[in-house]
């Protein structure tokens, strides 16, 4: 249709897509509808009138009710919906399992490889970085200036290592350590710490009197690697036994070489940032195409982002075979709805103002869009916040939808590359795993083309299917894999981590 997408042939709203938007008088011929409002681009035209409390329907789906009537050729936006607490978690309510794959009855393609590096432990990663793990956010100002020595007086003598990852965090003292959810943040630390792009290998910083304990955080990290600021005279003493320690764990990395790997050792984590109208339509569901193929080729994918799923689990529990996997996600459903109710809010919480001036007028519009990028293979299984990925397939890492919490803890699960789609732009990045930009729109491309990876917004316009996209950012995945920079790599854009911590602080 001409100047506005319509996902599902059930929808009563489209979405503006051009980037002047829809002008009052337009006449739609193609629906013969004409516009009785200035309608911005990304937001909502009413196909049909609607009286009060009816619904408003987005990708098939029932995405809030009119909060008053209105005629079609309307703007709707997020004043003009409103949401009742929808409850898709009635054990004698699940659908039966569908086999949704695209892919089921195609033969498998020819095998693809990447070049990354073999672990000790059977894993692989896409980077070959020295890593410095700490168990208390007191060591983060020591920390910052032993990497800015390392970077510069020992990193140009090994070739082979790709740079120097501070695992700085909040976590550590000041902390009830065994309280209840403690095990989060603990076991997300200590699992980020055996992410495959560190090669087994790493420095742990202590303070030396925190309650988070070097032995209970890392147990993979050999005694001769571990450095306990407290144990030495000043601040000299400590650099020069930093370098030294380093410089022992550099000399190992710089062994290992790239070699030819199956794509079937990637670990993907998808996410997204700052969605917009567009995302679930363009940039989303090309990442889902993408997924589909990796999967094809027995890899590892996760999404995650509960509030971001919460009011589309129905849709996912038809795509889980195992029943001790459904009642996993409904565990974790349950979890994190308690988790809210405990501070008196709703995952209605979630939608920022840049997501509404995007188009995405409630969270169930927007968790349409997100679910999309997950694609449409079966989903093997349900990791708690922090686990480690356990199978090949599609697993869902239950975390928040924060960027840099959901990011920290799907780099604990274990991925060695992440996708991100934005569809009103972030500059949000991370040292340890490159993450791969997926623009939703034409306007964001034009505006950051130095920053975004790949364009989906080409989709909207149909110069592009999804499938073409797709196939795009799969082949894009396999060369940042073997170590080609994203574009963010190119100006060293790296956000800090944040560790999910849920557990009260002292």
């Amino acid at each position: 249709m001409s100047g506005i997408i319509k996902v599902n042939h059930l929808d009563n709203v489209a979405t503006a897509s051009k980037e002047e938007g829809l002008k009052e008088g337009d006449h739609l011929e193609e629906i013969r509808i004409t516009v009785q409002e200035d309608i911005p681009f990304g937001q909502k035209i009413l196909l049909e009138d609607v009286k009060k409390g009816s619904p408003i329907i987005r990708y098939g789906e029932i995405i809030g009710y009119a909060a008053e009537t209105k005629e079609k050729g309307q703007y709707v936006d997020e004043h003009s919906i409103y949401i009742d607490k929808i409850d898709h978690l009635n054990e004698n309510n699940i659908p039966e399992f569908e086999d949704q794959y695209r892919f089921k009855d195609v033969e498998k393609i020819e095998e693809r490889y990447f070049y990354g590096y073999r672990n000790p432990d059977g894993s692989v990663g896409t980077r070959n970085l020295l890593a410095i793990n700490t168990t208390v956010q007191c060591s983060e100002g020591f920390v910052n200036i032993a990497v800015e020595k390392v970077e510069k007086d020992l990193l140009p003598k090994y070739k082979n290592v790709d740079g120097v990852a501070a695992i700085n965090h909040l976590y550590g003292c000041g902390v009830a350590i065994n309280a209840k959810n403690s095990e989060i943040p603990q076991r997300t630390i200590s699992n980020i710490a055996l992410n495959p792009n560190f090669g087994g290998r790493g420095i742990a910083v202590c303070l030396g009197c925190e309650k988070f304990k070097s032995e209970d955080a890392f147990n993979g990290i050999e005694a001769e690697s571990i450095l306990v600021m407290q144990d030495y005279h000043g601040m000299e003493e400590m650099l020069d036994a930093f370098l030294e320690k380093s410089e022992a764990v550099l000399q190992k990395l710089n062994k290992r070489k790239r070699e030819k790997i199956p794509v079937s050792e990637l670990r993907i984590g998808l996410q997204c940032g700052g969605s917009d109208a567009f995302s679930g339509m363009t940039a989303n569901p090309a990442i889902g195409y993408a997924a589909d193929l990796f999967i094809q080729q027995g890899a590892s994918v996760i999404f995650s982002e509960v509030t971001e799923v919460r009011d589309g689990v129905h849709l996912l529990l038809k795509r889980i075979r195992d029943k001790s996997v459904r009642e996993k996600m409904i565990q974790e459903m349950r979890w994190y709805d308690n988790y809210l109710e405990q501070a008196e809010v709703d995952r209605a919480a979630n939608p920022s103002p840049g997501n509404k001036a995007g188009g995405l007028a409630t969270i169930i519009d927007k968790a349409m869009g997100s679910i999309a990028k997950s694609g449409t293979s079966e989903i093997v299984d349900v990791l708690s916040p922090g686990e480690r990925i356990r199978k090949k397939g599609l697993t869902f890492a239950a975390t928040p939808a924060s960027d840099f919490v959901c990011g920290t803890q799907q780099l604990a699960s274990g991925i060695n590359i992440m996708v991100f789609s934005t569809g009103r732009g972030t500059t949000y990045n991370l040292k340890e795993v490159p993450v791969i930009k997926v623009a939703s729109n034409n306007v964001l491309y034009k505006k950051w083309k130095d920053l975004i990876d790949i364009n989906a917004g080409e989709i909207a316009d149909h110069s592009k299917t999804i499938e073409e996209v797709g196939n795009e950012l799969f082949e894009y995945i396999i060369k940042v894999a073997s170590g080609e920079d994203t574009r963010a790599d190119h100006y060293r854009l790296y956000n800090q981590l944040a560790v999910f911590n849920p557990a009260p602080i002292t």
